[in-house]
């Protein structure tokens, strides 16, 4: 098939994208660039370079390519950007993505695949592992923003046809991540570890979340292309982490003692989340292959490699 990926040239989109060309889809990228790394396309995938936020741009791509398929990753991603500046993220997030939608239903395209998130719309885990009936009470205007985007995939579907699956992702880390960015911190963890650094931890390090390796998110997405019509899904792996247990399985990676520095806890950041994926495995036969130690040794291994070749 034909597949539009957004945000294909970040730390997930790009490796969906990789996970689509070796199935043999023909697959487009639309990425800004802002945050994504032009060397993460695919050399298959053509990359086309626009904003989510410049509906014109999205319209061109979507009326020269005519997917068949919008897998939809380009997204404000920062939680706590969102709590400083709620307009950007709800005009990126949501306006953004009226406008690709409009395109969508424009040109003919059948399905849209979201990367939503379980991680920060539900809130403060009330149930856990969450499932999808779990009450939506994000505390970020983040969660808020990718929640509404769900409305409107219902709306879309219902007056114009246009087919959907939602995927609530947790906390995705893995090889690509950017280790100097504000979300991932089990990049930000090992970057900072590698070069002997003690891992700083907002508020008490107990927080736990539900961390998903990259290569179980491309299997949900590749599988999603044909299933899940009009479903809502967490892909996660149903087991609380926290920040403290960390730090101690990439002291143990690394062979290091590197105690964390403590600071003061930020606004907007659930406590305690992680999802039960059961639908999603009944849905799409879908569930997690890689541990979360073995996840984090693979990523070690990644950022060792990039690091070296950026200083060549």
């Amino acid at each position: 098939m034909r597949v539009l990926v957004t945000g294909g040239a970040g730390f997930i989109g790009s490796q969906v994208v990789d996970g689509l060309v070796e199935r043999g889809h023909e697959v487009w990228v639309f990425d800004d660039l802002s945050s994504g790394r032009r060397e993460f396309v695919n050399t298959r995938a053509r990359l086309v370079v626009g904003n989510l936020a410049d509906p014109l741009a999205v319209d061109r791509c979507i009326a020269e390519f005519r997917p068949e398929i919008v897998d939809h990753h380009a997204a404000q991603i920062d939680v706590r950007q969102s709590v400083t500046d709620p307009i950007h993220d709800a005009h990126t997030n949501v306006l953004g993505s009226l406008g690709l939608l409009l395109s969508c239903t424009r040109h003919g395209v059948r399905k849209v695949i979201y990367a939503s998130t379980g991680g920060a719309i539900y809130g403060e885990g009330r149930s856990r592992p969450a499932t999808e009936d779990h009450p939506v009470n994000p505390e970020a205007p983040y969660g808020a923003s990718k929640h509404a985007v769900e409305h409107y995939l219902y709306i879309w579907k219902l007056l114009h046809g246009l087919d959907y699956t939602v995927l609530r992702y947790p906390n995705v880390f893995g090889p690509r991540q950017n280790p100097h960015g504000e979300a991932g911190v089990n990049a930000i963890f090992i970057g900072m570890m590698l070069e002997g650094k003690h891992p700083r931890v907002f508020g008490t390090g107990v927080q736990v979340r539900d961390y998903l390796f990259v290569s179980d998110v491309v299997e949900a997405n590749v599988m999603a292309i044909d299933k899940g019509s009009g479903e809502i899904l967490n892909v996660g792996t149903g087991v609380g982490t926290s920040v403290l247990d960390i730090v101690r399985t990439l002291n143990r990676i690394l062979g290091t003692t590197l105690e964390p520095i403590f600071e003061a806890a930020r606004a907007g950041e659930v406590q305690r989340i992680y999802l039960d994926a059961t639908k999603a495995k009944q849905v799409l036969g879908w569930a997690p292959r890689v541990s979360f130690e073995e996840g984090l040794r693979r990523t070690v291994e990644w950022h060792k490699v990039d690091v070296r070749d950026a200083r060549h």
